[in-house]
């Protein structure tokens, strides 16, 4: 089964739940604020893109501009910037979806297509 992190007020996240719905994708749904992703997803989802840190975090959030995280994130650690993903869920990019095999950050259709048909 799925774990989808998501907001419910997040239009991009009821964009992808509907596309699990219509599917019928078993999927399991974890509001992404109160209980952000673990270091360990983090972690393996860092490995899925490739180590590019920045393709975690939200960068349209309000919580990414208020900490200054933009010209920061170059030079933070993975540690570091793992610990304010883990802490804070807001900064992640939602949907955040923990797969078997991986997993996907933010919704692309042709990319959700290839993992969840």
């Amino acid at each position: 089964m799925l774990k989808v992190y998501a907001y419910s007020g997040c239009s991009t996240c009821r964009t992808a739940l509907k596309f699990l719905k219509e599917r019928k994708v078993p999927h399991e749904v974890l509001a992404i604020r109160e209980t952000p992703p673990t270091r360990a997803e983090l972690k393996r989802m860092l490995a899925v893109y490739g180590g590019d840190i920045r393709r975690l975090f939200n960068t349209s959030g309000q919580d990414y501009r208020a900490l200054g995280l933009g010209p920061k994130l170059d030079t933070m650690g993975v540690d570091e910037a793992l610990g304010l993903l883990a802490a804070n869920g807001n900064l992640v990019k939602r949907p955040f979806v923990v797969l078997k095999d991986g997993g996907l950050v933010g919704f692309k259709l042709e990319e959700w297509g290839r993992f969840v048909g």
